[in-house]
């Protein structure tokens, strides 16, 4: 191994190195309004229960919604809808319906009010399951309750944010099975 020459970088432009996961969208409903944000920044907390803990911006049209319904929907696009992704990004559900606005399908859920997008590859029905962080920061705790994925392709060619309005697509998989101890993580 040959060690990396390296010169100080801008701390506040670390992200493009460390962002989590692929950029979902989140749907919501609450009180007859749906709404979809474009989401980078979650991670997941435990895996049974399943939970995922989100950041969501308090100026977020989104954020009351799923802080007063207590569930949402994480739906996972893939490459094909990047550009769409982006746009549902650049505008605010309090002046645009932006499933009306992309042409996206709302598919009705089965555990949650919050509508699935029809278009994206999965979808993940989750309820609030700890709202002790939102307040200092915006941070949700949400629990998958129920999953919805085709069997195929195994590993979408999913988006991700890489700062700067730089994205993506994930890449080649590198197979490490037999080297890889689970217990370890």
């Amino acid at each position: 191994m040959k060690l990396i020459r390296k010169q100080d970088f801008p701390v506040d432009q670390i992200r493009r190195f460390i962002e989590p996961g692929p950029i979902v969208l989140v749907s919501s409903a609450w009180k007859g309004e749906r709404n979809i944000m474009t989401m980078g920044w979650h991670m997941v907390m435990e895996f049974s229960p399943s939970l995922i803990g989100c950041y969501i911006w308090s100026e977020n049209h989104s954020r009351e919604m799923i802080r007063r319904s207590r569930e949402c929907v994480i739906n996972i696009p893939t490459s094909d809808l990047a550009e769409t992704v982006v746009d549902i990004g650049n505008c605010s559900g309090a002046e645009v319906d932006k499933f009306a606005q992309f042409g996206l399908t709302a598919q009705e859920a089965e555990r949650v009010k919050a509508p699935l997008i029809g278009e994206c590859f999965a979808n993940l029905e989750c309820r609030l399951a700890d709202s002790s962080m939102i307040r200092k920061y915006n941070l949700f705790i949400l629990e998958v309750v129920k999953a919805h994925a085709p069997r195929t392709p195994k590993y979408p060619k999913t988006i991700h944010y890489r700062g700067d309005g730089q994205f993506m697509v994930a890449g080649e998989p590198l197979n490490l099975r037999r080297r890889f101890r689970p217990e370890m993580l």
